[in-house]
């Protein structure tokens, strides 16, 4: 297991906060929505979008607490791993990720990436960090990433394996002037 010191530390890191308070819009094939038990079940070609995440994938379950909060279970299929991207808070980065299982944890603001997993970081629109594993999972509240290798990592042999590119502080953009 391997915490990513360098992604958490970042400043800025956190997701958009507006992004728990804005409606989940969907496109899918299908849609099954038991509004009785607060589960909707959309399958073929999903793209759900909530402020600034965006989830696509084979099939989602979208499920709601009482309290609002909404959790999904989005998976991929043979030809393509489920997908998401999320704006970080107050900077210009966006956080995209792969794997062919992805649970979204609206309540504890969490997202975890299973099996062929991959997770970028583009600063603008270059892409800075990339870390492959078995499983990745961040916390946007405690902006801990953490990579865990095993059988099914997108990395060879099982490992973890990444790039992270250093972030440039105030005195070298000083120094570069």
């Amino acid at each position: 297991m391997l915490a990513l010191a360098a992604l958490s530390a970042a400043p800025g890191l956190r997701a958009e906060k507006a992004d728990r308070n804005r409606p989940l819009e969907f496109a899918a094939d299908s849609a099954k929505v038991d509004d009785l038990r607060q589960v909707n079940i959309l399958s073929g070609n999903v793209e759900i979008t909530k402020g600034t995440i965006v989830i696509r994938a084979d099939r989602v379950e979208v499920r709601q607490t009482p309290e609002g909060y909404q959790f999904a279970i989005a998976t991929g299929n043979s030809s393509r791993r489920a997908y998401f991207r999320q704006k970080r808070e107050g900077i210009d980065e966006i956080v995209e990720g792969e794997a062919e299982r992805l649970e979204y944890d609206g309540r504890a603001d969490t997202v975890r990436l299973v099996n062929q997993a991959v997770l970028k970081r583009f600063r603008g629109t270059t892409l800075a960090d990339e870390v492959a594993g078995n499983t990745i999972s961040y916390d946007n509240t405690t902006e801990v990433f953490q990579v865990v290798g095993g059988p099914s990592s997108a990395a060879p042999s099982g490992r973890v394996r990444g790039v992270l590119t250093p972030r440039e502080t105030a005195a070298s953009e000083a120094g570069a002037k």
